[in-house]
């Protein structure tokens, strides 16, 4: 995920982050739980939603010890029962306790199914969404050997992650409304970071909660994995987030990393110009072929550790392949199959 140079012109009403595993109220039964990750981005925002004599909670953590320890803690105060655990996309700090906490609180897991079945694709590392798969993806691309090997030496990160997945769901689809607490919460299904992100939106209570869909001060990560190597993510995302300008202008977004804030039309506007200016600078280097790894520092300036070097090559693929879509660039073959991709002139 990258981080735009935008100024920060939303409203951040709730400046104070909590500490687990303390939670501050958002709005009257509405609980804001924080979770430390092993990462660059380092935490996820967790919501815990009273419904009626339980509770409803919208995503659950990386699935590690620490993580867990700080579960313990909270279910062993919290004056709920965990009712219904709601799973907005299958990436570890989303899905990590899924399973975990629907057994010990006996509450079944709502997600939609492209991400219950890519979230058990992934973990059993089938053809196609497996590690030497991702490696011949990336190397076909342009990466070297080096850090190929690398990729291939972390192993099965998301099983590391997801140490167990839920046997059985509930589906949501598009569209789908889940009663929490007598208020309708619409589901609004989005693509391009993930296959089905579920995010739910309350507008009788000016609320949504976006999963990774909007962030207030990064950029949702889109990428063009091993299986769907030519598939345009960013324009997937950006028609994804246009989803949500119909909503009310004062309705506070509940992100999964950053602080909640107001200015929906603001945010997909600033995320639309930053999308813009990526495929600028891509096209401003390719009147010469480029590989992807090749063009890896014109969107990334900072150094890539081995974890966020697996995203951000995954995202220069993406956004190529919009260059591509959108008629503006061309997907050329050499004959050791490696790929590059040169501006179509104007």
């Amino acid at each position: 995920m990258n981080a735009p140079a935008f100024p920060p012109e939303l409203d951040y009403p709730f400046p104070t982050v909590p500490t687990a595993p303390a939670t501050q109220a958002l709005a009257p039964g509405v609980h804001w739980l924080r979770l430390a990750l092993p990462w660059a981005l380092n935490h996820i925002n967790l919501y815990l939603l009273d419904d009626g004599d339980g509770c409803t909670l919208v995503d659950t953590g990386l699935g590690d010890e620490a993580s867990r320890a700080l579960w313990d803690t909270l279910l062993a105060q919290w004056p709920r029962p965990i009712t219904r655990i709601v799973v907005t996309h299958f990436h570890p700090d989303h899905i990590g306790n899924a399973a975990w906490l629907s057994t010990r609180c006996k509450a079944p897991v709502v997600m939609t199914m492209g991400e219950y079945l890519l979230a058990h694709v992934v973990h059993a590392q089938l053809p196609g969404f497996d590690t030497p798969t991702m490696q011949a993806h990336f190397r076909e691309h342009g990466l070297d050997d080096e850090r190929v090997e690398a990729q291939g030496a972390r192993g099965n990160i998301y099983a590391r992650g997801v140490p167990e997945l839920p046997a059985q769901y509930e589906r949501i689809v598009e569209g789908d409304v889940v009663r929490i607490d007598g208020h309708d919460w619409r589901v609004i299904v989005g693509t391009g970071h993930s296959p089905e992100h579920a995010a739910l939106a309350c507008e009788s209570r000016g609320l949504l909660i976006s999963g990774d869909m909007l962030l207030p001060r990064i950029s949702t990560n889109v990428n063009a994995p091993a299986s769907t190597p030519h598939d345009d993510s960013v324009g997937r995302f950006l028609a994804s987030i246009r989803k949500f300008l119909p909503l009310p202008a004062d309705t506070l977004v509940l992100p999964s990393h950053g602080l909640p804030f107001r200015g929906i039309a603001t945010r997909v506007a600033q995320l639309e110009a930053h999308h813009a200016e990526r495929d600028a600078q891509l096209l401003d280097v390719l009147e010469v072929p480029h590989t992807a790894a090749d063009l890896l520092p014109v969107l990334f300036s900072r150094p890539l550790d081995r974890h966020q070097m697996m995203f951000a090559l995954a995202e220069a693929i993406a956004h190529l392949n919009h260059l591509v879509a959108t008629g503006r660039a061309r997907r050329l073959h050499d004959a050791g199959g490696v790929i590059r991709f040169q501006a179509i002139p104007p």
